[in-house]
């Protein structure tokens, strides 16, 4: 019995150290989305801790605990956009039907503009002017991976699984055809006479895309 009444204490402890965390985690994410927002608008430059604490409706002083500096924080939403971005990678895999794989990820892609436009062009904002804080990531997480990913389409080309295509511009392909209706949402809307793309709208490019790009891969 005292064994059992001297865990319970640190059973305790552990809860709350866990829930600590996840709260922490809530705390972080919710930052980094409306950093998300203010940097799209007004670029890193532009941009202040301020506005973004107003955005997250937290005291200004909670972003540096969390994030040390508006550099910092930054570079987090870079990075979490990165890290959602390759996730639907995974399915592309050499014993991965092709067709099931890259109509999978072309789908995240599309989802991934219309739900989070604001980290798409954070991102693209970035490359512009000439990617200060991600040119070492694009070099050691990016360009390997995509490596990795050309080599299994390649391999179904060889195997007849799929048409003679450049692998690697694929991929440029692909990005630049579902993260166009995020950089340029306002574009878009513009030539189609709508003030925003609704569900009706986002299933209908998403099946174009889809479509288009399959049957450029002979996956029709």
């Amino acid at each position: 019995m005292a064994a059992k009444l001297q865990r319970i204490p640190a059973l305790r402890s552990q809860r709350r150290a866990g829930g600590g965390n996840r709260n922490r985690a809530a705390q972080e994410a919710a930052i980094i989305t409306a950093a998300e927002r203010v940097f799209a608008g007004a670029g890193f430059g532009g941009a202040t801790m301020a506005a973004i604490a107003l955005a997250a409706g937290l005291p200004k002083p909670n972003l540096h605990y969390y994030f040390g500096s508006k550099r910092a924080l930054y570079q987090a939403v870079l990075e979490r956009t990165l890290r959602e971005w390759l996730a639907p990678a995974d399915t592309i895999v050499a014993d991965a039907d092709p067709r099931a794989a890259l109509e999978g990820y072309i789908r995240e892609k599309m989802r991934q503009s219309f739900t989070r436009p604001y980290a798409s062009r954070v991102w693209a904002n970035e490359l512009l002017h000439g990617a200060p804080e991600l040119r070492g990531t694009l070099v050691r997480t990016l360009r390997p991976l995509v490596r990795r990913k050309a080599a299994v389409i390649d391999q179904w080309i060889a195997q007849g699984r799929m048409a003679p295509i450049d692998s690697m511009h694929l991929f440029f392909t692909i990005w630049a055809a579902t993260q166009t209706y995020a950089d340029f949402e306002v574009q878009i809307c513009s030539v189609i006479g709508r003030a925003s793309l609704d569900a009706q709208a986002q299933e209908k490019a998403t099946e174009h895309v889809v479509s288009l790009i399959l049957r450029g891969c002979g996956l029709s």
